[in-house]
């Protein structure tokens, strides 16, 4: 793929970044509208029962009407971080590479954030940055509905996932229950660590 166009999410799904990876350059849906229940303010991680949903409060628009990505604001009255931070350590604490990473990513969990969008760059440039990824990065200047990019927006929804087959890797947690595909890309990375790249590139997707 050449060109990709992304909605930000929060700390990505693995079927994200594997079109990341395989692509040369990446814009960043900046004006599109915030939805609920998508992976722009939750991620997926392991759980000794499956899957753990870690998900942004977001405060609510009073005049009912749909905010832009650009514009909402993330609901800090419950500390919402230092829960996903607990459940992230007690997830992988005892994978390969968590101790590796972990200064990296602790940042994000122990300072204030406010602007959904803004944070989902931050976290997009750090994975970048972590997994090897070398793209050319930018952000949208408009919405546009038939962009001329390949349009991948869709990523952004949780069951986004279904037509894909994902390669098992070793995770830490399998003992407890079957392969869980397509998490957020950090349990790739606690898994794996610097193969995570590999894996992603190896990943065979195709989009109409």
């Amino acid at each position: 793929m050449h060109a990709i166009l992304i909605h930000p999410s929060y700390f990505p799904s693995i079927l994200q970044m594997a079109a990341v990876s395989q692509a040369k350059n990446v814009v960043i849906e900046a004006y599109g509208n915030y939805q609920k229940q998508t992976y722009r303010n939750r991620m997926y991680i392991a759980h000794n029962n499956g899957k753990l949903l870690l998900n942004i409060p977001i405060k609510h628009n009073k005049e009912g009407l749909r905010s832009q990505m650009n514009s909402v604001v993330i609901e800090n009255d419950f500390p919402w971080q230092l829960h996903h931070w607990k459940s992230i350590q007690t997830a992988y604490r005892t994978s390969p590479f968590f101790e590796y990473y972990e200064d990296d990513l602790k940042d994000f969990f122990t300072r204030p954030a406010n602007n959904l969008l803004d944070l989902n760059i931050e976290i997009f440039h750090l994975l970048c940055g972590l997994l090897g990824i070398e793209v050319v990065v930018s952000k949208s200047q408009k919405y546009e509905k038939e962009p001329n990019t390949t349009d991948l927006r869709s990523l952004i929804e949780v069951k986004s996932d279904l037509h894909f087959k994902f390669e098992p890797y070793r995770q830490v947690l399998q003992e407890h229950h079957e392969f869980l595909p397509n998490l957020s890309v950090l349990d790739l990375l606690f898994n794996e660590g610097p193969n995570a790249l590999n894996y992603l590139e190896s990943q065979k997707i195709a989009f109409d």
